[in-house]
């Protein structure tokens, strides 16, 4: 009997590992499928095809806008078709991010972004442009202003990243979860949601079109490897020396209900960068953009007109 008792348990317990299993599998989504439904132009910088958009007039100022961790420029949407009457907007998916997809060197340092993004400048013949960036895009945004002053006519930071946090610690490589290696094989679209939840002051509101578009991107080919790869490879330095010497006029952007960079971070910001100020955004979270894009944007609007030189 217990012989039997415990033959049963453990068939029990093959079907829910089996369950899970097939749960939090979620295959790789065709790339032809995945262009077909989310239009781009494609162009080949220094060995990675990019995936980016070019709207607008072509005599006025440049604006390239940077998403964030796990999106494309597809999150930039409502506001690049607002801006786009004024000024040239470029939004592209970053190295590993969407559509771009995996970098064939394998490199996921800032250093290989900020030349990806100075080589693409080249491509398009931009000795200057905005650089609009959140949460990790504002990272690189304000990155390049450090590496490329002369290339930077203004900054926008969203809740940008850059400084340690629990898990990032300066100067060594973060520690990665072991569960974090399953990710290239998992995408449920409740997973999905629970980490976007925090992004948003009203999760409830999350919209599922956006729930999906995330999930596509997630799923493109080469993607979870590449954020995988990209984790195992960041490695933090303290910001300071390089945000002293930007000096290009900043304006932060953060909405007072982020979850995931709390607005007390911006003060850190303030007391480095030496032409920036803040605005902050009632009722907005990490994604204002997408969030609220109508209410989010007029700050921005003003900032670039009154500085624009």
């Amino acid at each position: 009997m217990i012989r039997r008792i415990l033959s049963w348990t453990a068939a029990l317990l093959l079907t829910a590992i089996a369950a899970l299993a097939l749960w939090l599998y979620a295959p790789e989504k065709p790339r032809a499928a995945l262009e077909a439904a989310y239009p781009g132009e494609y162009r080949t910088v220094l060995g990675l095809r990019l995936r980016y958009r070019d709207t607008g007039p072509r005599n006025v100022p440049a604006l390239i806008l940077l998403h964030g961790f796990g999106s494309s420029l597809d999150t930039w949407e409502p506001w690049a078709n607002a801006l786009s009457a004024k000024y040239r907007v470029i939004r592209l998916d970053l190295p590993g991010f969407g559509l771009t997809g995996a970098d064939p060197t394998g490199d996921y340092s800032d250093a290989r972004t900020l030349a990806v993004l100075a080589g693409m400048m080249d491509q398009l013949g931009l000795p200057k442009a905005t650089f609009i960036g959140n949460s990790l895009g504002g990272r690189f945004a304000w990155e390049f202003a450090a590496a490329y002053p002369q290339r930077i006519d203004k900054l926008v930071l969203i809740s940008p990243d850059g400084f340690a946090s629990p898990g990032f610690e300066y100067g060594k490589p973060p520690e990665v979860p072991f569960v974090m290696n399953l990710m290239p094989w998992v995408g449920p679209r409740s997973l999905i949601r629970a980490n976007l939840a925090p992004a948003w002051a009203h999760p409830d509101a999350l919209p599922d079109a956006v729930l999906e578009r995330y999930r596509d991107m997630l799923l493109a080919p080469g993607v979870r490897q590449a954020i995988l790869d990209r984790t195992h490879q960041t490695v933090l330095s303290d910001p300071a020396p390089r945000l002293r010497r930007i000096n290009a006029p900043t304006l932060l952007v953060w909405g007072e209900q982020d979850g995931m960079i709390p607005l007390q971070n911006a003060q850190d910001y303030l007391r480095l960068l030496p032409n920036a100020r803040l605005v902050r955004l009632p009722g907005m979270g990490h994604v204002p953009f997408e969030e609220s894009p109508a209410a989010a944007l007029p700050p921005v609007e003003r900032f670039l007109t009154q500085t624009a030189g």
